[in-house]
Order: structure tokens, then sequence, then C-alpha cells
């Protein structure tokens, strides 16, 4: 059997097994099942990555079967794996694999383990589809797979409120990325009469400037239509400014769904689709500066924010909504190769950070409030040095004359030194946002740090913890930690950590020469722009320090407020305090929304319901029929009274009526 069919199929195999035979197996058969599956198709994914990298790789399609025979239109299910997808088949099974062994100590009180397991194999199944769909229509069965993924994963706790909750915002917002998809797909399909990718990217580059629409009135450029519509979707499914909304609160999932979801996997499938389609954006000059800007807009925006939440997940998640800003306004400027460099690096310092955030919480009894951590490098050393590697990656440390530094170094300040060597003004737009995000970026990830390992301990003074020592502050007395001891996570907790550890150190230096430098890697999978790329190179050298100044500018701001005037934080606060509750308030995008469409739907579905449904179609339909019949009973059974003479009389009038019609 092709190895890339086991690599797709083996995670669905193990979910169906799971999900259905979860009270016969058990939690520990369920468990292992999907892990392993998970394993081998990661084991399956890295020679064929590698094998692209080191040797050039050809790409490759796999039939599965016919699909699709109606009119002219007419699709195979085929797996097209080249180069775009040989990274994110890593990307996807390397994370998704430590994320299942990581879950068996996470999820190990959880009475619905196979359930959890299935689902999280089955997300697996869908992403995998998604990036080696050989058809747009391929393409956007794994993308709705997802979705559904996705939402089930967010609510898995279906009994909390808030969970169900997040889990419906989800589906909701990206059904509305998902409508323009669709729309894209159809406009495809009609101008191009065809499904199939290679042919659609084929055909593109003629198309640019030659074929119009007209839409009320005004001649629009064809490409420039259909790109803008599928980067709706990929606003969507990306969280990107406008459609982001849904992310933050998907932090109500369990921890190991954050990571696998929202950090290195799904939120990247509008990148990919960018970048898979890069062909149809370079015939579309004005989508590829919306990309831009939309990018570069929402790496600016989750990055203030980011710099005010408490809770540590949700610092992590707008990060994450920031980090994706900066591969969409590479590939924006043209650098796609960039692009899926950081989304590549990425994968790896996210889903540390996101997993070992998670070690935390279980090390402080489920504490997710920042403000009641401190002081935990001691006790819970290993997660400490692994979140302390995620972070020196993410915020770029590195030294550019030496060629060495943490994986983000080289991916993120890529892109920031990319968007300046394209000269043109978004480009030199996104190079600022890109900037002052990185400072952002860097004092939000140290005041994460700091207020979390370094300090007193401040564990009393939580719920959670007062709950787990049965003490409140006033009983403990002096005493912060409250008698409680934080535990370091267990062993299959802990080795996911170290090996996503090594990818956070050195993934950017092993892979930046395949990324950025090598069209023959790239092979056509992407529309490469070696010009570019080599401009990038031969930028000034205050573009190449200016990340790494930033850096240390967001370190020394977080050690001055969180290290040694700690009470500088507040004061500011206080003194900007619009600001500071506009930005903890992200920018009031869901008071807006909850205002312009929320309010307005649930009000009209009442009126719909109360006036329309139970007012009109109830009371004229199905209970004005009720009533219609209830009544004519009434007046029925006086008819069947059980007296001779009444029914001989109304024989008689029967006959006598029937006479009448014959004569007349």
């Amino acid at each position: 059997m092709n190895p890339i069919l086991i690599i797709v199929f083996a995670p669905l195999l193990a979910a169906i097994v799971a999900g259905l035979g979860n009270k016969a197996l058990g939690n520990v058969a369920a468990k292992s099942i999907t892990t392993a599956g998970l394993f081998l198709s990661c084991a399956l994914s890295w020679p064929i990555f590698l094998d692209m990298v080191f040797n050039g790789g050809s790409e490759t399609v796999v039939p599965v079967l016919q699909w699709v025979q109606s009119g002219s239109m007419s699709f195979d299910w085929a797996l097209r794996v080249d180069a775009l997808t040989a990274v994110m088949l890593v990307v996807i099974t390397t994370v998704s694999a430590l994320v299942h062994l990581y879950s068996w100590g996470y999820m190990a009180e959880d009475p619905d383990q196979p359930r959890f397991f299935a689902y999280l194999s089955l997300f697996t199944f869908a992403m995998l589809m998604l990036v080696t769909a050989d058809n747009l229509v391929q393409m956007f069965f794994g993308w709705e797979g997802v979705g559904l993924a996705s939402y089930l994963l967010i609510g898995f706790w279906f009994k909390k409120p808030s969970a169900s909750a997040a889990a419906i915002k989800a589906f909701v917002v990206n059904r509305v990325g998902d409508l323009g998809f669709m729309l894209g797909i159809f406009g495809t399909f009609l101008v191009f009469q065809t499904t199939s990718i290679p042919a659609i990217l084929e055909a593109a580059p003629a198309m640019q400037g030659v074929s119009h629409i007209t839409f009320m009135g005004m001649r629009l450029d064809t490409m420039t239509i259909l790109c803008l519509l599928l980067f709706i979707g990929a606003m969507g499914k990306s969280a990107q400014l406008g459609l982001h909304t849904w992310l933050p609160d998907a932090m109500e999932g369990p921890t190991p769904v954050s990571a696998l979801i929202h950090a290195a996997t799904m939120v990247t499938a509008g990148v990919f689709m960018v970048c898979r389609l890069s062909p149809m954006f370079e015939a579309a000059p004005v989508a590829l500066g919306v990309v831009t800007f939309i990018g570069a807009a929402t790496c600016l925006f989750a990055a203030t924010v980011g710099t005010t939440q408490w809770d540590i997940k949700r610092v992590i998640a707008y990060s994450t909504c920031s980090q994706l800003g900066y591969m969409f306004f590479a590939a924006g400027v043209g650098a796609y190769g960039a692009a899926m460099f950081h989304l590549f690096t990425h994968a790896f310092f996210k889903a540390l950070l996101f997993l070992g955030a998670g070690s935390v919480i279980h090390a402080m009894h489920h504490e997710q409030d920042m403000r009641y951590y401190g002081a935990l490098r001691k006790e819970i050393p290993l997660t400490f040095w692994a979140m302390m590697a995620g972070t020196l990656a993410i915020t770029g440390v590195g030294i550019y004359h030496l060629g060495l530094g943490f994986a983000g170094f080289f991916s993120k300040d890529a892109i920031i030194e990319v968007a300046f060597a394209s000269g043109t003004q978004m480009g030199l737009f996104a190079f600022w946002i890109g900037v002052i995000a990185a400072l952002l970026t860097s004092f939000y990830s140290w005041r994460l740090m700091f207020l979390t390992f370094w300090g007193k301990p401040r564990w009393i003074e939580s719920e959670h913890i007062q709950h787990s020592v049965h003490k409140t502050p006033e009983e403990a007395g002096e005493d912060t930690t409250g008698g409680y001891h934080p535990h370091e996570s267990p062993l299959n907790m802990l080795v996911p950590l170290g090996v996503l550890s090594i990818g956070a150190i050195a993934a950017g230096y092993v892979f930046k020469t395949a990324f950025l430098d090598e069209a023959s890697f790239w092979a056509g999978s992407i529309a490469y722009n070696e010009h570019l790329m080599h401009a990038m190179h031969e930028v000034p050298y205050w573009v190449k320090y200016s990340a790494l100044v930033v850096m240390l500018l967001g370190l020394s701001a977080a050690i001055y407020a969180y290290i040694l005037r700690k009470d500088v934080p507040a004061k500011v606060a206080e003194q900007i305090g619009p600001i500071y509750r506009f930005l903890f308030n992200k920018w009031y995008f869901d008071e807006l929304y909850n205002f312009l469409f929320v309010k307005p739907a649930f009000w009209l579905g009442r009126v719909f319901w109360q006036r329309g449904d139970v007012g009109v179609i109830d009371r004229f339909g199905p209970d004005g029929a009720a009533w219609a019949v209830s009544k004519g009973a009434v007046y029925a059974k006086k008819v069947q009274s059980g007296y001779l003479y009444s029914y001989a009389l109304i024989m008689l009038l029967g006959l006598v009526a029937a006479i009448s019609w014959v004569i007349m």
C-alpha cells in the first residue's frame, strides 16, 4: 500500500474504531489505537519531507477513487503530495501525534477519553484531506471537516455552558468565511471550467487583467474578485481581523485541543490555501494588497490585546492570531516561502507554549489566571525550561552575524526583512507594523513568563487552590502558598514538551536554506519569487537588526514592570484607563458584533417565531386544523345520539336531498 494512503487514512480508521467501539475497547485500548495511528502517520511523513528537502523529491499524485461525474464537471478523489503538502504533513502529523501522547496525562481523569481521542484523530484526518487535495471540492471537504471536528473538540465539555457557547460561536463565524470560500470555488469553476488545482494554477497567469465581470454597474477584475472571495474563507479559518472573534473563546476546549487546532493546524489552513493558490493571487495584485493589509492589521491588533490579558491560554491564543498575521502579510508581498517557513517553525514553538501552559494549569489545579501564579520555576523546572525555549523562539532571539538563533529568529525576521525588500507602499506598511508587533510580542511573552515563574507565590488567592487545600487567604496568613505544592507533570506530558523544544530551538537553523533560498525545493508548488528572496538578503543592517532591538526593548520593559517595579503596571493601567480598557476588552469587537448582528438576529428570530410560526403557521396550520376537527367532533357527536328515530330521520332527509339533486 502506498505510504501516502496510510498517512491520510490511518487517523480516520483509528477514529472510527475508537469512536464506535469505545465501550467495548475501554480507555486504554482506544487511546492506544488512536495514538499508534498518528505516530504511524508521523513516521511515514518525515521521510517524504526530508526527501523533498535534501533530494528534491518530485510531486506524487495517488488516485483513490472516481468521485463526481456530472455534465462538464468531473473529478476524482486523489491525494497530491508536493513540497508544500510535505511541509504540512510533518506539521500536522508531528503535532497531532505529540498531542495524542500528551493527552494521556492531561485527560487521565476524564470519563470520556475514547470520545476525545476519536475526535482528535477525526480532526487530523480532515486536515490531512485538506492539504492533500488535488481539486477545490476535495479541499472544501477537508475544510468543512476540520470545522466540524473543531466544533466537537471546542465543545467537548458540552455540559459547561461556556464551552458549548464557544463551540457554536466558532462554528457560526467560520460559516461566514466559508460562504466566501464557496462563492470563490463556484466562481473559479465558472471561469476555468474545472476544479482541478493544477489546471487552474496553470491557466491563472494568463487571466491577469484580461477578464472582467460586471456587478452592480461596476466593471471588476475577475481574478481579483475570485481571490478576495477565497481569502474571506482564509480569514475565517485563520482568525484574521474581522473573523477572529471565535479564536480566544475556543480556549474553553481542553488545552491539548488548543495546541492542535489553534496553534499548529486548523488556523494555518487559510495560509496554506493562499500559498497553494498563489499563482491565482499573483494574477490579482489588488487582492494581494488586501491580504497584506489584513495580515498586518491582525498582527498589530492581536499583539496589543495580548499585552493586557490575564488568562494564560488567551495570551497565547492572541499570540497565535498575531503570528498568523505575519504569515499572511508575507504571502501578501509575494514571499510565500517565508510565510510557509514561519508556519513551519510556529507549529513547534506555539504548540510547545500551549502544551507548556497546559502543564502549568495541570500543576496549579486548573487555575488559568496568571495573577495567581508566581515562583513556579523551582516547582516545575522541566515545564519552565520548555516554556523558556518556546518564549525564546517566539520572541526571535538570535545573532544575525553568527547565523545562530531560535526558530522564530529565522522565520519571523525573514518576514520583516522581505516586507521591507518588497519596496511597495503596502510592504513598507507591513514592515513597520511587523516591527511594532515584534516589540509587543516580546513584551507579552516575557510578561507571561515573569508572572508565571518569577516573583512570590500568589497561589492561595486562587479559588481553585483554596478548594484544594481547604484554606482561605485569611486562614493561610503569611503563607502565600496556602500549603499547596505544585507538582511536575507526568512523563507522557513532558516527553512531547521535550520533542517540541528541539523543534523550537533547531527547526529554523536546519531548514532555513530550503524554505527561503532554494527555488528547487518548492518545485512549482508555490509561486516562488526568486528576485524578492534575493533582495531580502540585501536589505540594510538596521532592517536586519530591527526585530532584535525591539525584542530587547520588550524584554527590558517586561523586566522593569514585572520584576523590578511591580507597581508600575497598575499605575500605567490607571493613567491610560480608556486605552487599557479598550485593549483589555479586545477592541470591543464582541460588543460591536453583539449589537450589530447577534441581538438583531435574536430579535428577528423571536418575531418570526412568535408572530410567524406561532401566530400564523401554527394558528392556521396544525393548531387551526386541530381546532376545526375538535369543533366538528362536538357537533358530530350530537348526531350520534343512539336513538333509532334520529337515524331514520337523517336517512329520510338524505334520501330527499339525493332525489332533489337528481330531479334538478
